[in-house]
């Protein structure tokens, strides 16, 4: 039996990140077949006809709260809706120190205002990040922008705007950031150090970050600045801003400039803008025929006088290749590009949801191909958590992969650190083992630090239990991913 639960509450304001946190705990409850919990969004109200709702019925805007849930039994819907209350209740509860005091600020510009603060984190649906993060601006505060599905002009407006005033602005769809220690969506627990990183790619400043601090070598501060940032269109604005401010902060003694493949004009720019700075600045502008991340790491270790070793892994045992295709499913863009980029190169056309040279569309023919898949793109991401949240929409597509005759090995990342899954191994454990058993190679990527509240060496022990291999450079899991490919029976 399936039940269903639709609830609209009128005028019930939640940010985003606080409801993919409350849909995760839902959907977790026994029983619970899916759930979500947003804001009546039109991207959202889109999504309610996958989760067997009709949207047609629903009359909400997006000042409204939108709960859908599908249960399997009555006991599991009521669960579920007590999990909901107390999880909604815990976001908005006040601090105890407030209780009594001043109203808090009604608007974003009135927080800064109020606060005094320089920096502020907008995680609204994404056609309402401009306006918030406007508001901030022009109150004095530079800008971190969390939201993905912000328009094109909306970035290159606020950027602007930014540039006038001296600030600068992270994103859109930023995901990660460290500013002085301070870690800002998702991102690692890694030493303080020398090391200041201007960032197009979040699970590529991870990535970077993580190696660096296994090698030694600390962070001062990652500022990300959106995966569009170095295209033509918006022409590198935060980056040349980040890298001012890096140059003019004495805690930062080195520069890392990370970006997927840069537009050409773009990168001139910001090449001849590297060599006039007072700080070294070492370039990772990744594309196809260059450093992949861990090479890029190496060249920074080096620069900041340590020495460069192969990053830790868990291998398992070598077994007999079964015939088949490579199937990677990703939740970070920028490994999931790397791991792309290097199987294009020794396997030739490879299907994916990614724009790169030597791929080829994601369509319903590609099943039967070589595939690698960013579930983290804006096309999966609507009206649900990010899979680094939520492991539901990989777990279902890991049980169609292993249940298909042509899967020979499968790649995978998992990223660790504040704001990702508490367990994620956990969740993946028996998908690996069930692959495993059908004769599939498992290959995971695993993203972390030894600080990682989720316990790397723990998490790699339990994966590579499972009969993956595990390894902490994504280059080099790709790459043995690309061996086990090669070496299945034609």
């Amino acid at each position: 039996m399936t039940v269903r639960h639709l609830d609209v509450r009128r005028g019930s304001y939640h940010d985003s990140v606080t409801l993919m946190q409350v849909s995760r705990t839902v959907g977790d409850v026994d029983g619970v077949e899916a759930a979500l919990v947003a804001m009546a969004t039109e991207l959202n109200l889109d999504f309610l006809p996958a989760l067997g709702f009709d949207a047609g019925a629903v009359e909400a805007g997006p000042n409204d709260l939108l709960i859908a849930v599908r249960a399997g039994s009555d006991d599991a819907l009521a669960q579920a809706l007590q999990a909901l209350e107390a999880a909604l209740t815990s976001s908005r509860r006040p601090s105890a120190d407030t209780w009594g005091g001043e109203p808090p600020p009604r608007t974003t510009g009135d927080a800064v205002t109020a606060t005094g603060a320089r920096l502020a984190l907008v995680s609204t649906p994404g056609e309402h990040a401009f306006v918030e993060s406007l508001d901030a601006l022009r109150a004095g505060a530079n800008v971190m922008i969390f939201s993905d599905n912000v328009p094109l002009e909306a970035e290159r407006r606020l950027k602007d705007e930014a540039a006038a005033r001296g600030l600068l602005v992270m994103g859109p769809d930023c995901g990660t950031a460290i500013v002085a220690g301070v870690g800002l969506g998702f991102a690692n627990v890694v030493r303080n150090g020398p090391v200041g990183i201007v960032a197009a790619s979040g699970t590529g400043a991870q990535q970077l970050t993580c190696l660096l601090d296994d090698a030694g070598i600390g962070i001062s501060h990652v500022l990300g600045v959106g995966g569009r940032d170095l295209s033509a269109a918006v022409g590198g604005a935060s980056t040349v801003a980040a890298l001012r401010a890096l140059d003019a902060d004495p805690a930062t003694e080195l520069i890392v400039v990370l970006s997927k493949p840069p537009a050409p004009e773009v990168a001139t720019r910001i090449e001849a803008l590297a060599g006039e700075l007072a700080t070294p600045v070492v370039l990772g502008l990744l594309r196809p025929d260059g450093d992949d991340l861990t090479a890029v790491a190496g060249r920074v270790i080096e620069a900041a006088g340590g020495t460069a070793e192969p990053p830790a892994a868990w291998p398992v045992p070598d077994r007999a290749p079964r015939a088949g295709h490579l199937r990677g499913l990703f939740a970070g863009g920028t490994l999931a590009s790397e791991a792309l980029a290097l199987a294009v190169r020794e396997l030739g056309p490879v299907a994916s949801n990614l724009h790169l040279e030597g791929a080829t569309p994601l369509d319903g023919t590609s099943a039967a191909r070589h595939v690698i898949v960013d579930l983290g793109e804006d096309e999966f991401t609507r009206g649900r958590p990010h899979p680094m949240i939520d492991p539901s929409l990989r777990l279902e597509r890991l049980a169609d992969e292993t249940a298909r005759d042509d899967t020979a090995v499968l790649l995978l990342d998992v990223v660790l650190g504040h704001g990702a899954h508490p367990d994620p191994a956990g969740d993946l454990v028996p998908a690996i083992e069930a692959a495993v058993a059908r004769g599939i190679h498992v290959v995971v990527s695993l993203c972390g630090s030894a600080g990682d509240p989720q316990d790397r060496d723990r998490q790699a022990s339990s994966l590579a239990g499972a009969g993956a291999s595990v390894h902490l450079s994504n280059a080099e899991a790709a790459r043995e991913a690309i061996r086990l490919t090669r070496g299945a029976r034609p």
